[in-house]
């Protein structure tokens, strides 16, 4: 059956939709069929950047949630993504316990999966500790590090928490920082990862040549990571 990855981490400017993004490309990219739901109503970076597999979700909306579990049953070979917007635990927490989505994932071998994305912040050490209190072993996590500010999670490997999901079987990616100019010509451009570590020779302040190598660096790094988790 199919897996349900919920790209999430509730504090915003963490990078989750960065994730959702790369995720995105790298199964376009390895040939795995997907769908995307997108849960941010006021720019939701699947929507804008992967049009053609992604969907709106209302995430206080129950009919809306539903079709991602509904898709999941009724398309077992593809994976599922829902990019989430901040704010947004209280609301798929209460679908999640509400209508025993968990329960009947496990009830139908439909995996669901976590992506709790992290900065070095105290805020995400405190947001991964109230989403193991409240699934525990419900859900399957992967913490990723995303080195947006810094690459030092001491507050994250000294806090118990991260030790705590190990012991839930979560697993860990580090996803390096890419440098920011190169990111905000992607976004500007409203580029998807393959075209913005390809030539473009149309568009006004197209990326050069080595913003786009930088580009394919950090890529091969985030998909080396990626593979690891057998996702």
């Amino acid at each position: 059956m199919s897996t349900i990855h919920f790209i999430g981490g509730e504090k915003g400017g963490v990078g989750k939709s960065v994730v959702a993004r790369l995720l995105a490309q790298y199964m376009i990219d390895h040939d795995i069929p997907f769908i995307g739901f997108d849960t941010d109503r006021s720019h939701g970076a699947l929507l804008r950047f992967y049009a053609d597999y992604a969907s709106p979700t209302i995430i206080d909306n129950y009919q809306s949630l539903d079709a991602i579990m509904e898709s999941a049953v009724a398309q077992p070979e593809q994976r599922i993504l829902v990019d989430l917007a901040a704010q947004t635990h209280h609301p798929l927490a209460q679908w999640l316990e509400e209508s025993g989505v968990l329960e009947l994932a496990e009830e139908l071998g439909i995996t669901v999966c976590y992506w709790n994305v992290m900065d070095s912040g105290k805020d995400c050490v405190d947001l991964l500790d109230k989403l193991l209190n409240k699934f525990g072993l419900s859900l399957e996590y992967i913490l990723v590090q995303n080195q947006l500010r810094d690459d030092n999670f001491n507050i994250l490997e000294f806090s118990g928490v991260k030790d705590r999901a190990l012991a839930l079987n979560a697993k860990v990616m580090t996803l390096k920082r890419l440098h920011a100019p190169v990111m905000t010509k992607i976004d500007s451009h409203s580029y998807s990862f393959w075209a913005a570590k390809n030539k473009d020779t149309d568009s006004l302040n197209a990326l050069g040549l080595l913003e786009r190598q930088r580009i394919k660096i950090w890529l091969n790094h985030a998909y080396k990571e990626i593979a690891l988790l057998n996702v």
